[in-house]
């Protein structure tokens, strides 16, 4: 086989971004509303719903998510019930997997941003005759995401590195096409090629969230 340029490598392995970014939109958009939600119903007066979130959090926040990887994939259909078992396909079970990950880590963000709130807050908006859910879009929402912005520019940053883990479930991305052009070309320039992409992605999103904070910053 012809040996591959510099540039040839680098373009063959950004030919695989487009499932990386699909699977980085998907954990995003799905995981981020469930996040809000647990947080929302954490922060609330029913001691079980408390219970049942704090648990789901504690279980994948605690575990690998290379190991919540492969009990999804591998795990899940030895699952039986009444003869009947449920099979994933290896994107969709990278998909579901990352967003319930994904969730668990916003749910403890979110809340923590919640709680930071002045009880105030939740006074003057009742004294101006807010409803719950208007309060909670209009007044308290906004300010908790606002102060932990840092935080959840962190986790995106976690994301684009995490959805490396799609080659353990033979899924065509980054990393995987990676190992493949170094098992042909036997150098280490798919390695550097890799590291720059994945480099110049987490600047990419480091600096759009340095703009979204200065453009937010909470006044204490």
């Amino acid at each position: 086989m012809e040996k591959m340029t510099f540039f040839q490598i680098f373009f063959e392995l950004v030919k695989t971004l487009p499932s990386m970014f699909l699977l980085y939109i998907t954990t995003i958009v799905f995981s981020v509303p469930l996040g809000i939600l647990g947080a929302l119903s954490y922060t609330g007066k029913n001691k079980i719903i408390k219970f049942l979130i704090s648990t789901y959090s504690l279980v994948f926040r605690g575990t690998p998510l290379m190991l919540q990887l492969l009990m999804m994939y591998y795990g899940l259909p030895l699952i039986k019930i009444k003869g009947y078992s449920i099979t994933l396909t290896a994107y969709m079970a990278v998909a579901i997997t990352f967003v319930i990950n994904y969730a668990a880590y916003l749910i403890e963000i979110i809340r923590s941003g919640l709680e930071s709130i002045d009880k105030g807050q939740h006074e003057a908006a009742k004294v101006l005759g807010y409803t719950y859910w208007q309060k909670i879009i209009y007044i308290i929402l906004p300010q908790a995401l606002r102060r932990v912005l840092p935080t959840l520019g962190n986790e995106a940053i976690t994301l684009i590195k995490d959805t490396s883990l799609m080659y353990i479930l033979a899924v065509t991305e980054v990393m995987k096409r990676t190992k493949d052009l170094a098992n042909i070309s036997y150098t280490i320039t798919p390695y550097i090629c890799a590291i720059i992409i994945y480099l110049i992605l987490s600047f990419c999103i480091d600096r759009l969230f340095k703009v979204i904070e200065k453009r937010n910053k909470v006044r204490i």
